[in-house]
């Protein structure tokens, strides 16, 4: 019985390029054995193993030279929300420039693009789209609400306390001048009208579906991130409201479920409604039915308060 040497340690947690191999000293026959599949074209893997979407993207692109994740996939990694249709993450979507040819291999999406200067960032070793470039490549394939959520996405504030990151991904200004830069792309007029709907304040999409549903049935634009003290940095503060009618929304989400953060909230929503505020709180139900009793119910709170 032959007894096979083992691999490097580092090539058995994660899928490796034959060159990574050689680099370790690894012999070709070596690959060939049981405990290693082929994972494509100068690709393999530790047999019997899943590997998450960061593992495999990092070994494409390594065995790709000039392309980069982009796509969904790129929204996958940087965690930019996705509709619920997209983001499987089986496929892995790699660009390269339009001068080279497309990417053609199993479990890949190649596209060839025209890309300019910044818009292909390193995240973790892998070359990704940026935010913008990635909310622009989207903008062809997603519903118009869609593409304003998710460019709300990019131009939020982030919360330090929950992210590892203080500075939003961009601004407007930057995405018009990505939008200036490509006249020609696919979606470009869509992503330009969803430019002027978004706005910096929505944490997530449902907020953002919230917020247009509440202006598609005629309701005044809400404040976004509304503060039941506009002059106190540390008052509670509910997602959107009018400040005028006294009138706050709260949706409340997966991440509301944790005891701690239902301890807060439970705080946050005394606050309101000590202060005699007419207080709502949605979920994914509101959602699931457009908002249409929130926003009756809005509008009655609406006409007692004038």
């Amino acid at each position: 019985m032959v007894r096979l040497s083992p691999l490097p340690e580092d090539l058995t947690r994660r899928p490796f390029t034959v060159h990574e191999s050689r680099a370790l000293g690894v012999p070709p026959k070596r690959l060939r054995a049981r405990d290693v599949s082929d994972g494509g074209r100068l690709i393999h893997l530790p047999a019997g193993r899943e590997f998450a979407l960061a593992e495999r993207a990092r070994a494409l692109a390594v065995a790709t030279p000039g392309a980069w994740v982009s796509h969904e996939s790129a929204a996958l990694l940087i965690r930019l929300c996705l509709p619920p249709w997209l983001g499987g993450g089986e496929t892995i979507h790699l660009s390269k420039p339009h001068e080279l040819p497309r990417v053609r291999r199993a479990g890949v999406a190649g596209h060839r693009v025209r890309v300019l200067p910044g818009e292909v960032i390193e995240l973790n070793g892998i070359p990704v789209s940026s935010p913008a470039r990635t909310w622009l490549d989207l903008a062809h394939q997603l519903p118009l609400p869609y593409v304003i959520a998710m460019g709300d996405q990019v131009i939020r504030v982030p919360r330090p306390d929950f992210e590892s990151r203080s500075e939003p991904y961009s601004d407007k200004e930057e995405l018009r001048l990505m939008i200036r830069k490509h006249p020609n792309m696919k979606g470009v007029e869509k992503a330009r009208l969803a430019l002027e709907e978004m706005r910096v304040g929505s944490d997530s999409l449902p907020e953002t579906f919230m917020r247009l549903a509440l202006m598609d049935a005629g309701l005044p634009e809400p404040e976004l991130q509304l503060r039941l003290d506009p002059d106190h940095p540390w008052s509670p503060s509910a997602d959107l409201g009018y400040r005028r009618f006294r009138i706050a929304v709260q949706y409340d989400g997966a991440p509301h479920l944790t005891r701690e953060r239902q301890s807060k909230d439970n705080r946050r929503d005394e606050a309101f409604t000590n202060a005699g505020w007419s207080y709502f709180k949605a979920n994914a139900d509101d959602l699931a039915e457009g908002f249409t009793g929130l926003i009756a119910r809005i509008k009655r709170a609406k006409l007692r308060s004038v």
